[in-house]
C-alpha cells in the first residue's frame, strides 16, 4: 500500500449502512516512510455511527470512551498544514488502558467465581486493552473527521487477546462455555437488582442481553442464572457499614472507589468534612448534557433532617454518656409515655446536588456533595475541582446558564467560575409555602386565599408596590391562622427581603424546569427516606451506600430504557416522572375557565370522567389545585396545564419567568440618556446578544456546517498581520534599499526553521 502524505489524496467514504465500523472502510497509509499511520477520511456527521458500529464487534464487545480531548476555535491559527485539527480527541477500549486484573486491591477480573469479601464486585473490570483511534475534525475542512487508528486488535501490552468470546481467560477456565457478559450487560443487571425487581424477570432480561453475543444455549442460560442469584446475593448482603466507626468506614469507600471520588477533604481543626462523588457515566451525562446547556443545583438537601431533641437535664445526658445502649431503651420509653413529645431532625452532613437536564428535559443528578459548609472558599474548592474533571475530558466544556434554587446561594462565586448568567428558580419557595399551608391551616378555602395571597406579594416585585406594606396587610388579615403566622414569621419574614431581591433581580426559571427540580427532590426523599434502620439515617456510609446504589441506579436504567427504547414500563414511568410531560397528556377539552371572573378553571380527570380538579388562580405559579398531590406541596399537572392554556389567552397575567425575561429585555430597550457611555454599553450588549442569536438561528438551520465556516467574517489573529479564515497572510514586500532588508533575513530563517522542527515533530 502506496504511502501518501497529503490529506488530499485520502478518499472521503461514506457506507450506506445506518452504523459502520472499521472493517467497512478502507484505510490509508498516511504520513511517511519514516512515521505513518493507517487512516480514513469521513463525514463528521457519521463520526458517533462509526464509535457504534465499533462498539458492537462481534468478536470483541466493547464501548469506547473519550480518553483525551483537545479544541481550538476558527482563526486560532495563521499557518497550518492540512491534517491539522480542529477538535481533536482519543477515543479509548473501556477495558483499557489500566489492567485491574494484575493484583492489588481490585478484584481480579479474569475470575468468574464473584469475590463476596468485595462488595464492589466488578468481574468484567479493566484488562489493559490497547485498542485506541483518535477523530480529528479538520482545521482546513471541519465538516470532515480523520480516524487514525492506532490499535485495532484488543489486546494487552504482552499482544494476547484481553477480553471478548475470543480470550480464553476471560472468565476463568472453560471460558467457551462461559457467557460473555460486557459492562453495560452487567450494570443492568445490578440497576435492576438494586431497584428490587424480581429475580425472574432479571435473569429474563439478563438472558436476552448475553443472548446476543453467545447465541442461544442451556448451559448459558443456566451459568447465567447461578451468576444473577450470586449477584443478587452479593448485593443483598452487602451493608455501608465497612468499620464501626463511620469516617473509617467513609475512607474505605473512598479508597475503593477513587474512580467516583473527584473531590475529598477530611475532617480537621481548620477544614471541614467534603465528599463530592461522580461516577463515570454521571461524569459523561455531565459533559454530554451540561455542555453550552443549563447545570442546575439542589441545595442543602436534609438541614432539617434526623436529630432528636429531648428536654433532658444535665444529669441523665451524663448518665447516657457512660451507658449508652441503656440510654436508648431509656429515651424510647421516654417516647412512648410522652406522646406529644415534640422531635426535631437534621441531617449530619446535608446533600448538594449538581443536575443537567437530559434530551427530555429531566434533570439528572450528575455530582453528589456532602458537607456542612456552605462558605465561598469551601465551595469554590469543590466547584474547580468538578469542572477540572469535566475539562480534563472535554476542554471546550461550558455553561450556558447555573439554576440556582436559595436566595442565600453564593452567586458571585458561581459567575466566576462557570462564566455564565445565573437562574432562579422559585420550586423550593412554593413548595415550602404550600405544604406548610396544607399543614397548618385546616379550611381549604383560607388555604387557598393564602396562598394567592403570597402569590401577589411576589409577583408585585416588578408592579412598584411596596412589599412591606403588602405584607403587613398579609397579616393583619389572617393574623387568626395561629399555627401558619407562627411558621411563616420564624422561618421567612427574617429572610423574605432577600428571596424578593433574588427574584427581583436575577432572571426566573420556567415552569418546566422548576417542575423537573422537583420531581427530582421528590425522588431523592422517597429514596433516602425508605430505609426502616433509623440509627443508619446518622452515618454519612449509609446516605453515600445509597446514593451509589439505589438512586445511580435508578436513573442509570431510566436513560438505558430510553435510549435503547427497552424496559417500556420503566421507560413510560420514566416519561411520566415530572409534572409538565404528565400535563401533556391530557387534552385541551378536558380544561374548562371560568370566562367571566377568572377566578378558576376545571380539568376533567383523565382516570376518572365523572372526577373534576378545580384550580384556583388560574395562569399563576401560585395556582392551587385541589388534587392530593398538590395537597402535599407538589407542583401538580392540573396547574401546568392550565397555565399553559392561560399563557395564549387575554385577560390571565403572564408567568413569572416570561415576565422576568421582558424586565431583562426593557432594561436592555430603555434609552438612556443622550450621547452618554451608558448608550454605547447598552448599544455593544444588544448587538452581542442579536449576532449570538444570529449565529445560533444560522447554525442550526444549515445543513453544511462548512458553508457557515466560510461565511464569518474577517478576524483579527495578531498585531503583526491579518488573514482569512483559512488563508495565510502574503509577506509584505520590500524595497532593495531597505535598512531592514538583513533583519527580514534573519526572520525569515528562523521561521523556516521553525516549520523544519514541526515537521519532525
Amino acid at each position: 500500500m502506496a504511502i501518501v502524505e497529503s490529506v488530499g489524496k485520502i478518499p472521503l467514504q461514506d457506507p450506506p449502512e445506518e452504523e459502520f465500523c472499521a472493517a467497512d472502510l478502507t484505510w490509508t497509509k498516511f504520513g511517511n516512510a519514516e512515521h505513518h499511520d493507517e487512516v480514513a477520511l469521513i463525514p463528521y456527521d457519521r463520526v458517533d455511527a462509526f464509535i457504534i458500529g465499533e462498539c458492537t464487534n462481534v468478536e470483541c464487545p466493547t464501548r469506547f470512551h473519550i480518553e483525551r480531548g483537545r479544541k481550538r476555535t476558527i482563526g486560532s491559527l495563521k499557518e497550518y498544514k492540512d491534517d491539522e485539527y480542529l477538535e481533536y480527541r482519543l477515543y479509548w477500549c473501556s477495558f483499557g488502558p489500566e489492567n485491574y486484573g494484575e493484583g492489588g486491591g481490585i478484584l481480579p477480573s479474569r475470575r468468574y467465581r464473584l469475590n463476596t469479601r468485595n462488595r464492589a464486585a466488578r468481574p468484567q473490570s479493566m484488562r489493559g486493552c490497547t485498542c485506541h483511534f483518535v477523530v480529528k475534525r479538520l482545521y482546513a475542512q471541519p465538516s470532515l473527521a480523520l480516524i487514525v487508528y492506532n490499535e485495532r486488535r484488543h489486546i494487552n501490552k504482552s499482544g494476547f487477546i484481553c477480553h471478548g468470546p475470543l480470550d480464553r481467560d476471560a472468565i476463568g477456565p472453560g471460558a467457551k462455555k462461559i457467557p460473555y457478559i460486557c459492562n453495560e450487560i452487567q450494570q443492568q443487571t445490578m440497576s435492576m437488582i438494586y431497584l428490587g425487581i424480581p429475580e425472574e424477570n432479571i435473569l429474563e432480561k439478563h438472558i436476552e442481553g448475553i443472548q446476543r453475543y453467545c447465541g442461544s444455549d442451556a448451559k448459558v442460560s443456566s451459568l447465567a442464572s447461578q451468576y444473577v442469584h450470586k449477584l443478587g446475593m452479593i448485593i443483598k448482603r452487602s451493608t455501608h457499614e465497612l468499620d464501626l466507626d463511620d469516617q473509617a468506614s467513609i475512607r474505605m469507600w473512598i479508597e475503593r472507589n477513587r474512580k467516583s471520588v473527584f473531590f475529598h477533604q477530611d475532617t480537621s481543626e481548620s477544614d471541614p468534612f467534603i465528599l463530592g462523588i461522580q461516577t463515570e457515566w454521571q461524569l459523561q451525562q455531565m459533559i454530554r448534557f451540561g455542555h453550552r446547556s443549563v447545570v442546575a443545583a439542589d441545595s442543602t438537601f436534609g438541614v432539617k433532617r434526623l436529630k432528636v431533641i429531648f428536654d433532658f437535664q444535665s444529669s441523665l445526658l451524663s448518665y447516657g454518656r457512660s451507658k449508652r445502649n441503656t440510654f436508648i431503651l431509656f429515651v424510647l420509653q421516654y417516647i412512648f409515655n410522652h406522646p406529644n413529645l415534640v422531635i426535631f431532625s437534621y441531617w449530619q452532613y446535608p446533600l448538594f446536588t449538581l443536575l443537567v437536564f437530559d434530551s427530555r428535559q429531566h434533570a439528572l443528578p450528575v455530582a453528589w456533595v456532602i458537607t456542612r459548609s456552605f462558605t465561598k472558599p469551601d465551595v469554590s474548592k469543590w466547584l474547580k475541582a468538578l469542572i477540572d474533571r469535566a475539562r480534563s475530558v472535554e476542554p471546550g466544556w461550558k455553561v450556558s446558564g447555573f439554576l440556582i434554587d436559595d436566595a442565600a446561594a453564593e452567586i458571585d462565586l458561581l459567575r466566576d467560575i462557570f462564566c455564565c448568567p445565573v437562574l432562579f428558580s422559585l420550586w423550593r419557595v412554593r413548595r415550602s409555602w404550600l405544604r406548610n399551608i396544607v399543614k397548618k391551616c385546616s379550611n381549604i378555602e383560607i388555604q387557598r386565599e393564602i396562598f394567592k395571597r403570597l402569590g401577589r406579594i411576589v409577583y408585585n416585585i416588578w408592579g412598584g408596590i411596596n412589599a412591606s406594606l403588602a405584607l403587613e396587610q398579609f397579616l393583619l388579615d389572617f393574623v387568626d391562622q395561629t399555627a401558619f403566622m407562627e411558621y411563616f414569621k420564624v422561618m421567612w419574614l427574617p429572610k423574605l427581603e432577600m428571596w424578593l431581591s433574588t427574584m427581583r433581580n436575577f432572571p426566573l426559571a420556567s415552569l418546566e424546569a422548576s417542575g423537573a427540580l422537583e420531581a427530582y427532590h421528590v425522588k431523592l426523599k422517597a429514596k433516602l427516606f425508605d430505609d426502616s434502620h433509623l440509627g443508619a439515617l446518622q452515618r454519612v456510609d449509609w446516605l453515600v451506600h445509597k446514593l451509589t446504589t439505589e438512586l445511580h441506579s435508578s436513573y442509570w436504567l431510566d436513560r438505558y430504557a430510553d435510549e435503547s427504547d427497552s424496559f417500556q414500563n420503566v421507560k413510560e414511568k420514566y416519561i411520566a416522572s415530572t409534572s409538565w410531560h404528565r400535563a401533556l397528556q391530557i387534552p385541551d377539552y378536558a380544561v374548562s375557565l371560568d370566562d367571566k371572573d377568572h377566578l378558576f378553571a376545571k380539568v376533567v380527570s383523565q382516570k376518572d370522567s365523572s372526577l373534576t380538579h378545580i384550580v384556583w388562580n388560574p395562569g399563576s405559579e401560585f395556582a392551587f389545585c385541589d388534587c392530593s398531590w398538590s395537597m402535599q406541596g407538589n407542583l401538580c399537572k392540573h396547574v401546568v396545564k392550565v397555565n399553559m392554556i392561560c399563557e395564549n389567552l387575554k385577560g390571565y397575567q403572564p408567568s413569572m419567568s416570561f415576565w422576568s425575561f421582558e424586565e431583562v429585555l426593557m432594561d436592555l430597550w430603555k434609552k438612556p440618556v443622550d450621547d452618554s457611555f451608558a448608550l454605547d454599553l447598552s448599544l455593544a450588549w444588544t448587538h452581542q446578544m442579536l449576532d449570538q442569536i444570529q449565529k445560533q438561528v444560522e447554525l442550526n438551520n444549515s445543513t453544511d456546517i462548512g458553508t457557515v465556516v466560510n461565511n464569518m467574517p474577517l478576524k483579527w489573529v495578531s498585531k503583526k498581520g491579518r488573514t482569512y479564515i483559512g488563508k495565510p497572510s502574503s509577506s509584505l514586500a520590500l524595497p532593495h534599499g531597505s535598512s531592514n532588508t538583513k533583519s527580514v533575513v534573519v526572520y525569515n530563517k528562523k521561521n523556516r526553521k521553525r516549520k523544519r522542527l514541526s515537521r519532525l515533530r
